[in-house]
């Protein structure tokens, strides 16, 4: 394949990837197109889990729930009624140390594997927050070009303009870095 075709095949490519945009007509069909984008992106990171991270969310969901909330509890309150009022044999008389040696065995494999679910999700918290503050950078960008061409069409064509210093303040390009820096300079 020549250069050209690469070149035109990549373009078509391109366009075809715009046309569910270019063809939304409401509000309404660019904001379900939005959610299913968000929902691939989920569903892309979803099938890309390890084995690791399927297993330590399956077991956060399954413990995290009312019904093992409830089940526990029904079982805790069972062991102890049986045990204080079994007629004939106490496996585990009252300070119910068997019962307290279970419960920490829980805990010490719970704690970890929920932390694991846990970071696993902060990790796709924190690229979700990169991805918007690209695109809002992208945005405040694209808007302070849009105001700076605004304002050379109302000069060409000799619109007066009522807020001289508010545009041009508008049109300055923002820098993310000052931003941060006053930022982290009042967090102090």
């Amino acid at each position: 394949m020549t250069e050209p075709e690469k070149k035109f095949r990549w373009r078509r490519r391109r366009r075809r990837d715009c046309e569910p945009l270019c063809q939304a007509r409401t509000v309404e069909e660019l904001n379900r197109q939005n959610v299913q984008t968000i929902a691939r992106m989920q569903e892309y990171s979803h099938r890309t889990r390890t084995v690791g991270d399927r297993v330590a969310d399956g077991f956060a969901r399954v413990v995290g729930s009312w019904t093992f909330l409830i089940v526990q509890s029904v079982l805790l309150a069972l062991w102890i009624v049986l045990n204080i009022m079994a007629w004939w044999r106490h496996w585990d008389p009252y300070p119910f140390i068997l019962l307290n040696l279970a419960l920490s065995f829980q805990a010490a494999y719970a704690t970890p594997i929920i932390m694991m679910s846990q970071n696993r999700e902060a990790r796709m918290a924190e690229r979700r927050n990169q991805l918007d503050l690209q695109i809002n950078l992208l945005a405040e960008q694209e808007t302070t070009e849009i105001l700076r061409l605004l304002r050379r069409l109302c000069e060409h064509h000799n619109i007066p303009m009522d807020d001289r210093a508010a545009i041009d303040l508008l049109t300055q390009k923002t820098k993310p870095e000052k931003l941060v820096e006053e930022i982290e300079k009042q967090a102090r």
